[in-house]
């Protein structure tokens, strides 16, 4: 699984022009599935993400949580995250298909969902209009394959 996690002031989905999802502080994450990926790396990702520490303490330092700033989360399906970029015409064939993808994606909202999160999200498939306020910005990069 890849993501790209986001720490944002504010974030919101738009969907045929109705907000869909939308939080404050928090992160974006856009989310992309591989074809080897398995419930297993899903949780691991979640678990990771859940407690990653990059918002301010009182010393200016990042080393809070999600959790200790009362964050939530956006998340946002992604498959151009596994383009293959060799050409000037990206490829998306290394993009987990839809019976794949689609359980992981609610897989790993659930999971961090369990963990106490108020979790929006998009729709898969769906042409998203996607706007945030970066915070920071700080921007954070998962590939569970590396």
């Amino acid at each position: 699984m890849r993501a790209v996690v986001t720490r944002v002031s504010s974030a919101s989905v738009t969907i045929d022009g109705q907000v869909e999802g939308a939080i404050e502080k928090g992160y974006l994450i856009l989310l992309g599935v591989g074809p080897n990926d398995t419930e297993a790396v899903c949780d691991k990702l979640a678990e990771k993400i859940c407690n990653l520490r990059v918002f301010e303490d009182e010393q200016g330092k990042m080393n809070l949580s999600l959790e200790q700033v009362g964050g939530s989360m956006l998340v946002i399906s992604q498959f151009t995250l596994y383009a293959d970029t060799s050409s000037r015409r990206p490829g998306f064939s290394k993009a987990a298909k839809p019976d794949l993808a689609i359980p992981l994606y609610e897989r790993f909202m659930d999971q961090c969902r369990q963990r106490g999160f108020q979790v929006e999200h998009g729709q898969f498939g769906a042409d998203m209009k996607v706007a945030s306020v970066n915070d920071g910005p700080v921007t954070i990069l998962y590939d569970t394959e590396q």
